[in-house]
């Protein structure tokens, strides 16, 4: 009997489990851990096939849920640059992960090489990493077993956040080269940011000390590490307080703390603990995403979620480009979705007087929307983004001779955001220390940022709909272009509210249609929300 190939062999231990059918999105694929084994062995197969395709780059591979549940856990895979991987590979891991036998696996694997042209003869290279869940040893066994099945060489970065592991696949891939990133090791990342964050800060002062809620997962560990790469309090430097930071009880990752919980909830987590007008904020399971808030002194609950952090990014980064001189060679550019709040939408273009642009829902389109700018600020509501320099405008800052010392300063502010800013992806660390810079240097409290505008009351719900296919959107998502009729009922009942503005779209992942509605009062938003509710309703009946 002719022996097995290895690809089948080390397929066998992790059979795909029954009736069930796996979908990549923009979160990877993500579900409860339990029937995940055949999924991750899969996605290390198509790593080793896009390292080959790309001729040997290194492609990571990150093992996350995020904001879910401690038992749930997730798989995603990172491109070359530290981007998140190409839509058009979507669709192949949806392929490979829904192969039904080992057998099946096989052909699909060998039918990808060769429509890809893929050459059989490339080293495959490969990098992974994983959050503080208890699934994640086991999953990193079968990701390990594709890995060795598929001849790839790789490395085992063990915990890390997720902006860390794009972080380290971008400076591997770079170094040797006119793009060098940094230092492609955890220690190289808490070095930059650190060698950042003192030469930005200057001679500034931070008023307090800010709370961050790290949602008992692997953000608390990085973020004690980070503290050792920056100053002091005694130094004039910034005082962090680290609240549930508890990694060694799995089951209290996300439990009533961390970014979603506060983001939903609309309050801080019971073990935070707020003082008046005192900073606060909240990562998220694998911190790539972090909402501010503060309570005021009647002890009322201020969010300061994405769209504030991008205001508040666009804001500075766009008088930094003035002050330096640079103002009429750096075009920068701020990068919604729908669900931004009108009012932050009002206050960029006729305010800061920046351009802004809205796209469909989900972190690549954002962050290739913020590619077309000389310098782009994206964030979604959740606080998950960052800002993205161009090639052009790294030269233009870099090089950029000053004419009087007020330049020269903001210039060299403006260099050192370059470094801060983690330009792969979303990343609380960084983003975290980019807010504190920017309310230091304009000596402001949360109070003073919450200020710059007022957020339109607004409304979000769910509506349970036979198939949620039907309803298919255009315009960045905010027209449903069918079923037919339905956008014409939603332009005539927004039309009878101040400001009123609201869109459905289908759920991603599954049978149901959100509803955003906002307006100049919360009763009218709540209003107009659930008239258009009740049409969608009607329609997906």
């Amino acid at each position: 009997m002719a022996s097995q190939h290895p690809i089948v062999a080390a397929s066998a231990k992790y059979p795909k489990p029954a009736d069930h059918a796996f979908q990549y999105g923009t979160a990877g694929f993500r579900m409860k851990a339990v029937l995940l084994d055949s999924v991750v062995y899969r996605v290390g197969l198509l790593a080793a096939l896009r390292s080959k395709k790309l001729n040997g780059q290194i492609i990571g591979v990150m093992i996350t849920a995020s904001h879910n549940p401690p038992d749930d856990n997730g798989v995603k895979m990172v491109d070359p640059m530290g981007e998140m991987l190409e839509g058009s590979w979507e669709t192949y891991a949806t392929i490979l992960a829904n192969a039904e036998s080992d057998q099946a696996l096989k052909e699909a694997y060998d039918k990808l090489t060769s429509e890809l042209k893929i050459d059989t003869d490339v080293k495959p290279r490969v990098v992974f990493a994983r959050d503080t869940r208890a699934s994640g040893p086991r999953l990193v066994t079968a990701l390990q077993a594709a890995l060795e099945a598929s001849g790839t060489e790789f490395t085992d970065y063990k915990l890390l956040t997720t902006p860390q592991l794009h972080y380290i696949t971008r400076c591997l891939n770079t170094k040797g080269t006119p793009y060098e990133y940094g230092e492609p090791t955890e220690q190289g990342y808490y070095t930059k940011l650190g060698a950042a964050f003192r030469s930005a800060m200057g001679s500034k002062k931070f008023n307090g000390a800010v709370t961050v809620d790290c949602a008992n997962g692997v953000g608390g560990p990085k973020l004690q590490k980070l503290l050792k790469h920056l100053p002091l309090p005694s130094e004039g430097g910034l005082e962090i307080k680290v609240v549930n930071d508890d990694v060694l009880q799995p089951e209290r990752l996300n439990h009533q703390c961390g970014a979603d919980f506060v983001k939903t909830q609309q309050r801080a987590p019971p073990s935070s603990h707020p003082s008046p007008l005192a900073r606060c904020c909240s990562l998220d399971g694998d911190a790539d995403r972090i909402m501010y808030y503060f309570v005021d002194s009647d002890n009322s609950f201020h969010l300061l979620d994405g769209d504030r952090i991008a205001t508040l990014a666009a804001l500075f980064i766009g008088d930094l480009s003035r002050n330096a001189g640079l103002g009429e060679k750096l075009k920068v550019g701020v990068v919604q979705t729908a669900y931004a709040n009108g009012a932050s939408t009002s206050y960029i273009a006729q305010d800061l007087k920046l351009p802004v642009v809205c796209t469909p829902t989900g972190v690549k389109h954002l962050h290739h929307a913020a590619t077309k700018f000389d310098v782009g600020v994206y964030f979604e509501a959740n606080g998950h983004g960052t800002v993205v320099f161009s090639d052009l405008a790294l030269k233009r800052i870099g090089k950029y001779e000053p004419q009087s010392p007020a330049q020269s300063s903001a210039l060299e502010t403006l260099r050192a955001l370059t470094a801060l800013i983690n330009q792969t992806v979303g990343d609380a660390l960084s983003d975290l220390l980019l807010v504190e810079l920017i309310l230091a240097h304009k000596s402001w409290g949360p109070k003073e940022w919450d200020l710059t505008y007022t957020d339109l009351p607004n409304r979000l719900g769910r509506i349970e709909v036979a198939d949620r296919n039907i309803f298919k959107t255009t315009d960045a998502e905010r027209k449903l272009e069918s079923p037919p009729g339905v956008q014409a009922q939603i332009d005539a009942l927004v039309g009878k509210y101040k400001n009123g503005r609201s869109f459905a779209r289908a759920s991603g992942t599954e049978d149901a249609v959100r509803v955003y509605a906002e307006a100049a009062t919360k009763g009218e938003a709540d209003d107009l929300a659930a008239k258009v509710a009740d049409v969608v309703k009607r329609a997906g009946a």
